[in-house]
């Protein structure tokens, strides 16, 4: 179910970015006008995370989670009824309020389910359905706008978010409800015991310096998947004049790939366990393979090839998905499991953050220079520049033992 939620959150937020071209001929959108419509959602998604961790803590992960669908359902409809940019300014803002509440209500349901040994893995395959949700989109939207226009297209992708909503809200219990295989619930439980702890306010969570690793890793790094995201078929349709019946192949290659990254980066850390294991070190270790990987897409930009600039997008995408299960995963492992929804949604807020203001910079940029080079550039050096800081404010990814 988390997967498949993962999924319909990032399809529905690729939209826009597959309907670019499009809308900026019917709509007669600038490049810097695109730029702050998706930094509307952006802003939305930080704000959104502030209270979405919390409230995933108070409400519970089954109705918190089952809230957040239905906003981030109706608000992608809503994107249907819009005549301008301030029209999707605003449905923009409430998708982004809404799908804030994912990452928090998934990792939760992780750490609720999964002893820590398995975290990652589980991470990693609910967080590939922000690769199949991209994967599908592309495949999808096209042809729904090529037959029946591009308004049908936001309608269809908010009905499925509903749809989901009523298969969670019949299915899902907490973890506690339920039968788990004995060696796994006792697992899970005594590490509860361990992790156990009273919420705390956000501001006495900043005082600690692991908080500001993982929220400076997202603001660095998050903005680069959105980057993929919104800007990706405008890169392919302007660099490669491929339209919006000839997007889908090397979006869906790209994508294709990254699920392999996203699963494989979750797995990787297995390959660094040491006797007696060493998890912090694994983690890194997979982390800095990862974002070695990301730094060749900075040639993609002056690329003359597609196929070369899709191979070169390909690897950083897959890089930047086994980078966030590790970067998602690191909040289970240092904090007490009652406020991983708060640490989550603080890192998660910085990241979007991070991600408006690369979005009206990118928005600008390519206004003056019509080009991608200096984008990728930018994003083939933020994971490295990322480790570094994680390595410096939490050296060891040491636990918080003590929360008062």
């Amino acid at each position: 179910m988390l997967f498949a939620a993962t999924s319909i959150n990032y399809m529905d937020r690729q939209v826009i970015g597959l309907l670019k071209p499009t809308l900026q001929q019917s709509m007669g959108f600038t490049e810097i006008n695109y730029g702050y419509i998706v930094a509307a959602f952006q802003v939305a998604y930080a704000f959104g995370l502030l209270v979405a961790g919390r409230l995933v803590d108070r409400l519970g992960i089954r109705a918190g989670y089952a809230l957040f669908i239905a906003v981030w359902s109706l608000a992608g409809m809503g994107h249907a009824l819009a005549r301008s940019a301030l029209g999707f300014g605003l449905a923009r803002f409430f998708l982004g309020l809404g799908e804030a509440g994912n990452f928090p209500a998934a990792v939760k349901t992780v750490a609720d389910w999964f002893p820590q040994r398995e975290r990652s893995l589980a991470t990693g395959i609910f967080n590939s359905g922000s690769n199949v949700g991209a994967v599908v989109a592309p495949a999808l939207i096209p042809w729904i706008t090529l037959h029946f226009g591009w308004r049908v297209a936001f309608l269809a992708t908010g009905l499925v978010g509903l749809l989901w909503m009523a298969w969670w809200l019949k299915n899902y219990r907490p973890s506690s409800d339920l039968r788990l295989a004995a060696s796994g619930r006792h697992e899970v439980d005594r590490e509860g015991l361990v992790q156990a702890g009273s919420a705390i306010p956000w501001l006495k969570l900043l005082t600690y310096r692991q908080t500001w690793a993982f929220s400076i890793a997202k603001f660095l790094t998050d903005p680069i998947w959105w980057f993929y995201l919104f800007w990706l078929p405008s890169f392919f349709d302007s660099r490669f004049h491929l339209g919006l019946s000839q997007l889908g192949l090397p979006l869906i290659i790209v994508y294709n790939v990254s699920v392999i990254g996203s699963i494989g980066g979750g797995w990787l850390p297995r390959l660094f366990l040491s006797v007696p294991p060493d998890r912090a070190k694994a983690r890194m270790s997979a982390m800095l393979i990862c974002a070695a990987l990301a730094v060749p897409m900075f040639a993609a930009g002056s690329s003359h090839s597609k196929w070369a600039a899709v191979g070169l997008l390909s690897l950083a995408a897959a890089a930047h998905q086994g980078w966030s299960a590790n970067l998602f995963t690191i909040p289970s492992d240092i904090f007490p499991r009652s406020v991983v929804g708060a640490v989550v949604g603080i890192g998660g807020m910085a990241g979007a953050v991070g991600g408006a203001i690369f979005s009206v910079g990118a928005g600008k940029i390519l206004e003056l220079t019509h080009s991608y080079g200096a984008l990728f550039g930018i994003a083939g050096s933020a994971y490295l520049i990322s480790i570094a800081i994680l390595h410096l404010l939490a050296p060891g990814l040491r636990k918080v033992e003590f929360i008062a």
